[in-house]
Order: C-alpha cells, then sequence, then structure tokens
C-alpha cells in the first residue's frame, strides 16, 4: 500500500537528521547601512513531485549544496541520476529519495536524485540526511538487511530478514557527479533496531543514531564491535564511524551510563570538531542541573523528561564529557527531541516543554509554569574549558500551547533557528524582528525562529513564515543552516509543482496532500 503517514505520529516516535553546520557568524548591514534581513532565496519541490512524499522531512546544507530527504517516495530505481530529473514511477511505495541541490550566485538547481542501490518499499529512505563538504550521508531507518558489517564500495545487501534494522549510505561527489562509496550497518543490526533514524557528519566521521537499540550495555566501546544483549527494549545507541581514504570502519559505540527501557537514547545526534551531542528523548530522571564527567542519574521519577550527553574524542577514544538536563527538567517534557552543536555551543529542544513564557531567558534559569501545554522550549549551553553550564533559555514570542516549539534546532557559530512546526498563524512573511503573529487561524501552519548571539547574549532576529503558508503544512519538519543559508523543510505541504522557484515566491496550488517541500533563506 501507500503508506500515507499521520507525519504528527510519525514524528513522535522517529528523528530526523540535519546536515552538519560549519561554523560561521551572520552577515553584517550593507554599504548604505541598512539593517542585514532574512530573506526568502528560493523555493524547492521534487521534480517528481506528487502527493504523500514527505519531501522536506529532512533537509542539511554545508555551503552552496542542499540535500533534501523525501522519505516517502514511492520510485523503483536503484540508482543514482545525477541531473536535474528524477523518477516518476510510483511502483514501490515510500522507498525513500534523496535530491542534491547547488547554488551559482543565487540561483538553485538540481545537482543529483539519489536512491538506495537496494531501495525497497517502505525503506524510508531519506528518514536523515547529513552533509560535509563532497560527502553526503543518507539514513534509511526501515532498511531490513541483517547484514552487520560496513561494505565499502557500491554493493548493498538484498537480505531482508531483519525488518527496520536500519542503514546508512555515503554518498561522494566527484566534479558534478555524485556516487556511493558505502554502505554503513551496524555491527550489533537487528530487528526493529531503526538504525539512521539520525545521522550527523562531519569530515571524516559520521554519528548514526538507532533510537530503538535494545542493549543493556552502560559503557562506551572504542572499537569496532557491539552489544548484542537484547534486553533492554528501545534503549537506543549511537554508532561513530571513521573514513580513512575511501574506507569506513566503526570507531565506537556510544551507550549512555544510566541506560535503561524506553529512553531512546541516539534520538538526535550531532557533531562538531571532536564532540558529539546524542539525546535521550525519553530518559526519565528528575535531575535538574548539568553533570560535568562520565555519569548520569538513575532517578526515573519523570517519566520521559529527557537528556543530553555530550561525548569527546580524547586520544583516540570517545569518552562522555557531560550529561545536560533541563533546569526546569519535567516528566513528558521530550527534552532531547533535537540538538545541534557548534564549537563549544549546543542546543537542545524540548517540544513538549509546558510553560507560557514569551521572552528568553539569558542566564541559568527557565520557567517552572506548566499552562502552555506542549509550547515547547530550547536551551543553549556554551562549554568553558571541559565545563558545560547553560547560557540561555529560549521561548517563542507567540509561545501557546501545542506548538511544539524546539521540535528542530539548528546552529552555526553565533546564528542558531528553532523550528515549530505546529505553530499556527496565518502569517506568509518574514518579520526581521523580536515579534512573532498572535494569530491562530491556520492550525499546523509551522513556523521558525531565528537567534543571534553578542557576546552571551541571545536575541530573535527573524520569525520565519513560508510564503505559501496553509493549515498542516508543518513548515519546520526540518532545519538546517550553514552560514548566512537556512533551508527549511515542510513535510506536508502540498503543491503539485516539480519545478524550483528561484526567488521569494511559492505555489499556492494545494492538489498533492503532503507532497512536502524546502524554503531557501538568505541573509543580506
Amino acid at each position: 500500500m501507500k503508506l500515507v503517514i499521520n507525519v504528527v505520529l510519525l514524528l513522535s516516535l522517529i528523528g530526523c537528521g540535519s546536515g552538519t553546520n560549519s561554523e560561521g557568524a551572520t552577515g553584517s548591514a550593507d554599504q548604505n547601512n541598512a539593517p542585514a534581513t532574512w530573506t526568502q532565496q528560493a523555493y524547492l519541490k521534487a521534480a517528481n513531485s506528487n502527493a504523500n512524499q514527505s519531501y522536506g522531512y529532512s533537509t542539511a546544507i554545508d555551503g552552496d549544496t542542499i540535500v533534501v530527504g523525501a522519505l516517502s517516495e514511492d520510485s523503483n530505481q536503484t540508482t543514482i541520476t545525477n541531473g536535474t530529473t528524477a523518477s516518476n514511477d510510483t511502483s514501490m511505495n515510500a522507498a525513500g529519495a534523496a535530491y542534491v541541490y547547488v547554488r551559482n550566485g543565487t540561483s538553485w538547481t538540481q545537482q543529483a536524485y539519489i536512491k538506495a542501490a537496494n531501495a525497497r518499499a517502505s525503506g524510508y529512505f531519506g528518514t536523515s540526511v547529513a552533509i560535509s563538504g563532497d560527502t553526503i550521508a543518507v539514513g534509511s531507518y526501515a532498511e531490513s538487511s541483517g547484514q552487520t558489517t560496513i561494505t565499502n564500495g557500491t554493493g548493498t545487501s538484498s537480505d531482508t530478514s531483519a525488518p527496520s534494522a536500519g542503514a546508512a549510505y555515503i554518498y561522494t561527489r566527484t566534479g558534478g557527479a555524485w556516487a556511493q562509496q558505502a554502505y554503513i550497518k551496524a555491527s550489533n543490526a537487528g530487528t526493529g533496531d531503526r538504525f539512521g533514524t539520525n545521522i550527523a557528519l562531519e569530515g571524516d566521521t559520521l554519528v548514526v543514531g538507532a533510537g530503538f537499540e535494545p542493549s543493556n550495555q552502560t559503557t562506551i566501546t572504542n572499537g569496532t564491535t557491539a552489544s548484542n544483549d537484547n534486553s533492554v527494549p528501545r534503549s537506543g545507541a549511537a554508532y561513530v564511524f571513521n573514513r580513512n581514504g575511501n574506507m569506513w570502519a566503526q570507531e565506537a559505540y556510544l551507550k549512555p551510563p544510566n541506560t535503561d527501557t524506553e529512553d531512546r537514547f541516539g534520538y538526535s545526534v550531532s557533531i562538531s570538531g571532536n564532540t558529539i551531542v546524542a539525546t535521550s528523548i525519553w530518559e526519565s530522571s528528575n535531575q535538574t542541573t548539568i553533570t560535568n564527567g562520565p555519569t548520569a542519574s538513575a532517578d526515573n521519577s519523570a517519566s520521559h523528561a529527557g537528556a543530553a550527553y555530550v561525548f569527546v574524542k580524547v586520544g583516540g577514544n570517545w569518552e562522555q564529557q557531560a550529561y545536560l538536563k533541563a533546569a526546569n527538567a519535567e516528566a513528558n517534557d521530550a527534552y532531547g527531541v533535537s540538538a545541534a552543536i557548534s564549537g563549544d555551543t549546543i542546543v537542545v529542544g524540548a517540544y513538549w516543554e509546558s510553560s507560557n513564557q514569551t521572552t528568553i531567558s539569558n542566564g541559568v534559569l527557565a520557567s517552572n509554569d506548566n499552562s502552555a501545554t506542549h509550547a515547547g522550549a530550547a536551551y543553549v549551553y556554551t562549554r568553558t574549558g571541559s565545563n558545560w553550564s547553560q547560557q540561555a533559555y529560549l521561548k517563542a514570542a507567540n509561545a501557546l500551547a501545542n506548538n511544539w516549539y524546539g521540535y528542530r534546532v539548528a546552529i552555526d557559530g553565533d546564528t542558531l533557528v528553532i523550528g515549530s512546526q505546529q505553530e499556527s498563524s496565518n502569517q506568509v512573511t518574514i518579520t526581521n524582528d523580536a515579534t512573532a503573529s498572535s494569530d491562530t487561524s491556520a492550525s499546523h501552519a509551522g513556523a521558525a525562529y531565528v537567534y543571534a548571539r553578542t557576546g552571551t547574549t541571545w536575541a530573535q532576529k527573524a520569525y520565519v513564515k513560508a510564503s505559501n503558508a496553509r493549515t498542516n503544512y508543518l513548515f519546520s519538519s526540518s532545519l538546517a543552516i550553514s552560514q548566512k543559508t537556512i533551508v527549511i523543510g515542510s513535510s506536508d505541504e502540498a503543491s503539485a509543482q516539480n519545478t524550483i522557484t528561484n526567488g521569494p515566491t511559492s505555489s499556492s496550488d494545494s492538489s498533492a496532500a503532503k507532497a512536502g517541500a524546502a524554503y531557501v533563506y538568505s541573509y543580506q
């Protein structure tokens, strides 16, 4: 069948990836001293756009290259198309695809259409995407081979004995052509592990989250092995891989020190340099402080509060540096639904946090109000030496119940973006200031908020809405940032357009439900 996903339900079960964020600061005023502003640069649609593709479910950017995942795309193609076309076949339901775009000046064109070499129905290739330079990684959380080794080269497994074990695929660019470099599998791949739910890539290092991996291990394994224990369902794991030349190998198997059932460690992963942040969205301790060091709380009195863990590479080995908890941690906040790192700064989203605050708290405080259920929040942390501390607590300027602010986060240097995919205003323009619309007439249209740091103080710089915002479009279902460019996915956008619009406009057509779109914004 064509798996017409209830995206809200799917989003509550799996994560998606965003690309590695190269460090960089936002631009300054132009020669006439006019303030720099965020404007829409392009509106991206799949070249084979069809209903229910969920194009834009994942996005990543590095410099002048964007990759967009469409986890429910339906073609049976098993090869890469380098160029501007894509298959119109629809015989392989939810096989998934990824699309690569490049910028020349201010114009974007499609460079490649990527399909898994072992594409299968309901594989959800494109669940997560990441990019670093001339390398792309694509996750396929429902890939079903039982292989437990890495295939370096263009090969993949046709085995289907381990449903939803998951896989990741590496592609590299030579000139303008993309080719598969490796097919990555967990060394303990098992049915239902969902390896590839989230991925991160920087240089020669790949991090892959497997939020449903079930081992009881509470230590890090540096090397090529992983536990085959299955006694702690959906405890979760993350895997680190390293490239030497053209060859990929597993470098570490990460587990938290407080592994527990349903914690879903690895739900979100991000990397910057030799530092990784990985989250456990349903970790359940009631701790409200940061632990700098290798330990974590074993308390389970705050169900689904969530946590994040920081790992660093020291002398060739990975070790835990910190255990992050929200300063106002409570049951069901889902802290860790998203996380991103750039240098010595981490941002963590908690989309079910419930305070009604509509201002930013710069410092270590956070609100304990619970009157705006699932309004959402984000928390910023900075590192001094090897110690992490909270720098800010971010709330939407128009925070309301069920907006899911913090569902997606991205950061690059002193600029960060927070997505609120269930925000409900009908605005179709960008507001370049600290305000946001209080309208609620376009339920789940979605919004994004851009913040900049001056010194140690964060302030909102823009409130971004899709130029064709409509009810249930889920704008900000994914987002990524690289220097002065942001890409935002809208997995349920419904236009039938199959071309790119370079400029500030987008289609008002709504004839292709959940086809999906992506929007590119630049800072000038």
